[in-house]
């Protein structure tokens, strides 16, 4: 099964603090989205060791050489409840 992203209020690039529209200024949660929906150009930019689900882990594929802020191609997002 394939994953992609939602075409959702989340992952617009209107979406403002507070969970607001900002082109319809109203507030929206993930359930939302519309006809003016652009996604946002960079949807995590903190793509480290430090925010990898894999970092200190069993799974991480370089242990000896990880640290909070090194940048590595098997980086993996942690999850959210």
């Amino acid at each position: 099964m394939a994953i992609r992203l939602a075409s959702n209020c989340v992952n617009c690039k209107n979406l403002a603090e507070g969970s607001l529209c900002s082109q319809h200024n109203i507030e929206v949660t993930e359930k939302h989205t519309c006809d003016s929906f652009t996604m946002k150009e960079a949807l995590k930019s903190d793509v480290n060791c430090g925010t990898c689900s894999r970092f200190n882990r069993p799974s991480c594929a370089h242990p000896a050489k990880a640290s909070a802020e090194m940048t590595c191609a098997k980086w993996a997002p942690q999850a959210m409840a």
